[in-house]
């Protein structure tokens, strides 16, 4: 247990600093490009433009990182403060301050959202924007002037350290060694951390004196996930055969390396095929001189073509080494894929992967199982997610909207996975979920969803379906009618059961503050909250649109006592996975008397305007009428 926590402690750290540099990465290539074309051995030596290279690598990229780090951890004004913090390394350095901005930007985030905290409901009527203004400015100087007297120094001792021990390691030929740790770092999501927060700036400070940089391939070198993509194209099976082609283009391309983790996690072993072809590239860069005159990002062949120094040797050593990686990881990989017998589910694979990025990946996706066309006559679309209370019962109220709106007879019910009827031509899941809905009515055309209250596909749909629909199903949706308006009742929203300003620092603890709310109000057994965080374990209860709804897994149906709700307004938002989310609705439901209400909310929340309405409702009689009137 300890192990799992270490691990999952490590890895949502390395997603944590990747994402200060994500959203910068346009940045970086505006640098990358000006310092490969205008600087004296780029391809088009400029004195002038050059002059733009030295302030945007020590000025504009630390500052970008530190107000994105701010603001990752206190939204605006934490960006605002971690940007003046990071000001303070900066000019306290002569160096890139990449690392010293992820340093200082969190930090400046985390101080001023604790400051905010203190002072909430202290500040009379009429000085907000006077506090909020000074105790920016205030915090900030104080967080800079500490940054330049301590901070600074110590990042520019551990960089001459690192400095010294690259250089030893190049003068003893061990710098291949560096992929033992740097391939095993990208599946932890760290490679963002040490590419841009360590090789870079040391990088640019070689490029500075020699013109190029070794240290720049050495995380960005495609060949290493080219050559195990290669391998699962010749030996793979089923899905991870079939898709590794695809794969093999966007990720030597594009650069996107995130796209190749999935294969090496169904195939833990291929982690040697990375690190040998990692360890065969970087020994032929430095037998042949390669090298960077920019950062390559993201890291794709062209990316780094287009950062080698204009020269033909620069060139053969830097493809040469790319090369090498490909062909070493190639065989290595071919050689696991052959011997190994384990079976292969690139579906779960992409799952846990995205569990270990700790958020949705822009790329998981692109694993799902490819569909055919909407079934002409439908007649039944069916949302599922695991209980069938909560996620799925708010997905269908809204398609069922639209579905009366464009005059559509068609059914549209929401069930758990379990229970999905063998004869629904319609499945609509979380993406999560979507694999087990498929091996339970394989034959159904299957839309994955991450978005339950305003994805694009229910509009994509219905577009669909009024131009393929003929046959209607009215007997079937006076029936869903009827269901749905099954002991309506009015008085499950309570105004006791309504809590303004409330604020938790994890997901856990928003969930079990509302288990315990349904505890209390007699609608649940105690065990159902710890049902609940299981439930949001297996997949999100993120709805989108800054809307949760926790709720209890299939089996703790059994624990429900009768239908409840309970509605938690968190105006600063607690992190669901990734996601901010400033209203929660605990939910508990029985024999599906819950369902009128929360077809309300599901309405009520797809639109953005009365989600704001809510989170600055002041009383619970407010918010519960924004609910109430739609």
């Amino acid at each position: 247990m300890a192990q799992s926590n270490i691990k999952v402690a490590v890895q949502k750290f390395g997603n944590f600093l990747s994402s200060m540099v994500m959203p910068n990465i346009g940045a970086f290539i505006a640098w990358g490009l000006i310092t490969a074309l205008f600087i004296p051995t780029g391809f088009f030596p400029n004195e002038s433009l050059a002059k733009l290279v030295d302030p945007m690598v020590k000025y504009l990229l630390p500052l970008l990182i530190g107000y994105t780090g701010g603001k990752l951890v206190h939204d605006q004004r934490g960006g605002v403060v971690g940007a003046i913090a990071t000001m303070g390394v900066i000019v306290g350095s002569d160096i890139p301050m990449f690392l010293g901005a992820m340093i200082m930007g969190p930090l400046g985030g985390y101080i001023i959202k604790k400051f905010d905290q203190f002072i909430e409901g202290k500040v009379r009527t009429g000085f907000e924007m006077l506090i909020n203004n000074f105790s920016a400015g205030i915090l900030g100087g104080i967080l800079a002037i500490l940054a330049f007297l301590g901070v600074s120094p110590a990042v520019d001792g551990f960089t001459g350290a690192l400095v010294v021990g690259v250089d030893w390691m190049v003068a003893h030929g061990l710098l291949p060694l560096t992929s033992i740790l740097i391939e095993p770092a990208k599946i932890l999501f760290l490679n963002n951390a040490i590419n841009h927060g360590i090789l870079s700036p040391i990088g640019a400070e070689q490029i500075r004196t020699n013109g190029q940089s070794i240290l720049l391939l050495l995380e960005t070198n495609p060949g290493p996930g080219l050559g195990i993509l290669l391998a699962y194209c010749f030996f793979g099976k089923g899905t991870a055969k079939q898709s590794a082609p695809g794969a093999a283009i966007i990720h030597f391309i594009g650069g996107i390396h995130e796209i190749y983790f999935p294969y090496v996690l169904m195939r833990p072993l291929l982690i040697i095929a990375a690190i040998l072809g990692g360890m065969s590239g970087v020994f032929t860069f430095v037998l042949l001189g390669g090298g960077l005159q920019a950062v390559a990002s993201p890291g794709s062949i062209l990316a780094i073509l287009a950062a080698t120094p204009g020269n033909a040797g620069s060139y053969v050593a830097n493809i040469s080494g790319v090369l090498v990686a490909a062909i070493v990881s190639f065989i290595v990989g071919s050689l696991i894929l052959k011997t190994g017998k384990q079976t292969e589910d690139l579906d779960e694979a992409a799952r846990k992967m995205q569990e270990m990025k700790g958020k949705k990946s822009s790329v998981a996706g692109s694993f799902t199982k490819q569909q055919g066309e909407v079934p002409a006559s439908v007649q039944k679309i069916v949302f599922a997610c695991d209980a069938g209370m909560g996620s799925s019962a708010m997905g269908a109220s809204l398609l069922r909207k639209k579905v009366k709106q464009a005059d559509l007879n068609i059914s549209v019910t929401n069930t758990a996975i379990s229970n999905i009827p063998s004869d629904a031509q319609i499945v609509i899941t979380q993406e999560e979920l979507t694999p087990r809905a498929q091996n339970k009515v394989p034959d159904a055309y299957h839309i994955s969803v991450d978005n339950f209250l305003s994805s694009p596909e229910y509009d994509k749909l219905i577009d669909q379906l009024k131009n393929d629909h003929t046959n209607s199903n009215a007997e079937e949706e006076k029936k869903v009618s009827a269901e749905n308006n099954t002991d309506s009742n009015d008085g499950l929203l309570k105004e006791e059961n309504v809590f303004l300003n409330q604020h938790f620092s994890s997901k856990e603890e928003a969930i079990r503050f509302a288990g315990s709310v349904l505890v209390k109000g007699g609608y649940v057994e105690e065990n159902y909250v710890e049902a609940m965080i299981e439930r949001d374990n297996m997949t999100s209860t993120y709805m989108g649109n800054d809307v949760a709804i926790p709720h209890g897994t299939e089996e703790a149906k059994k624990n429900v006592l009768r239908s409840g709700f309970t509605v938690i307004q968190v105006p600063e938002g607690v992190d669901f996975d990734g996601e901010k989310v400033r209203l929660i609705f605990g939910i508990a439901g029985k024999d599906g008397t819950h369902l009128e209400i929360l077809s309300g909310i599901a309405i009520t929340c797809s639109d953005m305007d009365n989600i704001e309405k809510m989170v600055h409702a002041k009383s619970a009689k407010e918010l519960m009428a924004i609910i109430q009137s739609n």
